[in-house]
């Protein structure tokens, strides 16, 4: 049996070794349990076994099986039917976060309703406003006292 190792290197992305592995490919930006358990039963690891003791060949057939996401159901899939391209694809770590900004972007460019209100900074998905979303919350400053006042 090989050595426990404490940090696993999935996807680009460190792990801890002393959480099953189910839970540990949490930590991949992109990645839910759902996504998570069914690569994990695609590749016939064990969902219960350590993120430490995987062995190397385990952990290249997870970082294959990353790559390879779209051939899943696309229910499991985080970009169904792309704007651009009309396919359904699944998003990482820096993608995931370039293409949410450009999504924002071009609700904002076309003045949709949810571009209006992201570009006012407001809650986009129907909160009430009138206690949160303010943007001074919890930066208020103590008044100063004037010399020669009581």
């Amino acid at each position: 049996m090989a050595e426990f190792k404490h940090i696993v290197r999935v996807g680009n992305t460190d792990l801890k070794g002393d959480k099953a592995i189910l839970f540990s490919m949490r930590k991949i930006k992109g990645v839910g349990i759902a996504l998570s358990n069914a690569i994990l039963s695609t590749t016939g690891i064990d969902k219960t076994k350590k993120a430490g003791d995987l062995s190397d060949k385990e952990v290249l057939e997870l970082t294959k099986a990353l790559e390879q996401v779209a051939s899943l159901p696309s229910w499991l899939l985080n970009r169904r039917k792309d704007v651009e391209t009309g396919e359904d694809t699944h998003l990482l770590q820096a993608d995931l976060d370039f293409t949410k900004d450009n999504d924002i972007k071009r609700m904002k460019k076309c003045k949709s309703y949810k571009g209006l209100r992201h570009q006012w900074r407001l809650p986009v998905r129907g909160q009430k406003t009138k206690s949160n979303f303010r943007r001074n919350k919890g930066k208020g400053v103590a008044k100063k006292k004037q010399p020669g006042r009581k």
